[in-house]
């Protein structure tokens, strides 16, 4: 979606979170159930519009992975806007189904695009690795791991990770994608109520990235793999099938960063350009 907005229309931006459980993924697909399948339509029936809106999303999310602080955004005539602005949130509620809500609904400032102009998304990996198992409050976004883990073995990995890097060996290859990211924070720690998180924030992920980065880190807490592995694996810059992509449900979506408004359009410019590490051409 283009970061110009037709003459006549607004751009609105969507702060929303979902249990991702009973989801085939965010995007919308024919035959089955979709966080933007579900939000278009809801969208469509409450403000009565002939055809659809078309979301723009920061994130796409796989099947079963939760967000807490998803942001999209959608076009719309300035009078429809004007008609609905302020009742859009609480028919909202009323429509959608009970595993998505939305938060916040407001026109987005001039160059924002949910996409392009994030510097940032934040997730959370959750595991318990009690030997009774996970709380079964918490079983839709807590992994189990049978074995005990060191958090300070996982740090420690982890830290070889951070910065801008291929991610090839952690990432499931797209067509005409990069796999090049940088990796912002990655960390962990065991809660009171003894659950192990990971904090993990990049500019961008790849397909499958944050949960093999979990999978692989894992391995060394549990003392499968030694603390070295992870950043080995990294270096070697190609798909490793020793690296286990963990479940979805453990995974959330937390929070997604933007620049300040005056610098969005910059920033959406520059993120569609694609990256290369530095001493490497292009071709």
């Amino acid at each position: 979606m283009s970061d110009e907005v037709e003459p006549g229309h607004v751009r609105v931006r969507l702060d929303l979170s979902y249990d991702g459980k009973d989801f085939s993924g965010w995007a919308k697909q024919r035959t089955l159930r979709t966080v933007q399948g579900e939000l278009e339509s809801a969208l469509k029936t409450v403000m009565r519009l002939p055809d659809p809106v078309e979301l723009t999303v920061a994130g796409r999310t796989d099947a079963g992975v939760h967000a807490r602080g998803q942001v999209a955004q959608f076009d719309i005539a300035e009078e429809v806007w004007a008609e609905h602005e302020s009742l859009l949130l609480r028919r909202l509620a009323g429509r959608l189904p009970h595993d998505i809500r939305v938060w916040k609904v407001a026109e987005a400032p001039e160059g924002f695009n949910a996409r392009f102009s994030a510097i940032w998304r934040r997730y959370a990996y959750r595991v318990g690795d009690h030997q009774g198992g996970v709380d079964p409050l918490r079983r839709g976004h807590v992994l189990w791991h049978q074995w005990p883990l060191d958090v300070d073995a996982m740090n420690e990995a982890s830290r070889a990770l951070l910065g801008e890097h291929d991610f090839a060996a952690y990432c499931k290859k797209r067509e005409g994608a990069t796999t090049i990211r940088t990796l912002q924070q990655l960390s962990w720690e065991r809660g009171e109520d003894g659950i192990v998180t990971a904090t993990v924030r990049a500019d961008a992920f790849c397909h499958n990235m944050v949960r093999s980065l979990v999978g692989a880190l894992l391995h060394v807490g549990d003392g499968h793999r030694p603390v070295e592995w992870p950043g080995r694996v990294l270096a070697a810059a190609v798909r490793d099938s020793s690296v286990h992509v963990v479940k979805p449900h453990g995974l959330t979506l937390e929070e997604v960063g933007y620049p300040a408004d005056e610098l969005l359009a910059a920033r959406s410019k520059e993120a569609r350009n694609m990256r290369t590490l530095p001493g490497k051409g292009c071709c």
